[in-house]
């Protein structure tokens, strides 16, 4: 045989070899690589769906239950819902309150349970917050949670993972009305109304202002041709 021959058959060998000795490694470490490639997709929900003339108001509660009444008199009154995101902590101690918001037809969401900085909590923490709020409101009102309002919209990739392996989905806003700071009427009215789109998201907590302008945003809302609905139907 000559020498090039010789040479030839040495160097495909050697590749025959490489490749075989590689299918191996990646045969062995399949599920790593499986997983590694194939993780769920989270994502934190901003707005709705744009297709749909809609809106929803969110209401986060962990204070501010002396305002809560007055306020679901003013949905009831405009014929809408809204959706509650419930702070485990808070309803542990407003069961009534909270059955009360469930009765009158109104979207629950978990708001966590001590209003944690969730983007510095590992995924055990989260886990462990949004179930134990998960557990409450279940035990009060036999309904289960499945979205997740996280404080002061605190969140990273952790809480996004642990909350979609839970079943839920991360809900943030697209116009916050931050009525917990600016205590003034004709602010939060400007923040909840101006330039009003179709899948709007928009955040309030139970506050004095905000009780006093919510029947006019609701109202604008509607004179605009926009529906005033849930959370979970905006989605749709």
């Amino acid at each position: 045989m000559k020498r090039k021959e010789k040479i030839f058959i040495n160097v495909v060998c050697n590749i025959v070899i490489f490749v075989l000795v590689m299918a191996v490694f990646y045969v062995s470490l399949g599920d790593t690589i499986t997983t590694a490639f194939n993780e769920p997709s989270e994502s934190a929900i901003y707005r709705g769906n744009p297709d749909n003339a809609n809106i929803s108001i969110m209401i986060n509660v962990y204070w501010g239950t002396e305002y809560i009444e007055d306020m679901l008199a003013v949905l009831r009154d405009n014929g809408v819902k809204a959706t509650f995101f419930i702070g485990g902590s808070w309803a542990d101690k407003n069961s009534t309150m909270l059955l009360k918001i469930y009765e009158e037809g109104h979207e629950l969401g978990n708001h966590g349970f001590f209003h944690k900085d969730h983007k510095n909590l590992s995924y055990s923490k989260n886990n462990e917050e949004i179930l134990i709020c998960e557990k409450v409101v279940e035990t009060v009102c036999g309904f289960k949670t499945r979205l997740f309002a996280p404080p002061s919209g605190s969140y990273n990739n952790t809480v996004l993972k642990a909350a979609a392996d839970l079943g839920y989905n991360t809900i943030m806003w697209s116009k916050d009305t931050v009525d917990w700071r600016d205590q003034d009427d004709s602010i939060i009215y400007s923040r909840a109304t101006k330039n009003i789109k179709n899948g709007d998201l928009v955040l309030m907590h139970p506050t004095q202002c905000t009780l006093n302008v919510l029947d006019r945003i609701i109202k604008n809302y509607i004179q605009n041709g926009f529906s005033v609905v849930t959370v979970s139907e905006n989605l749709k």
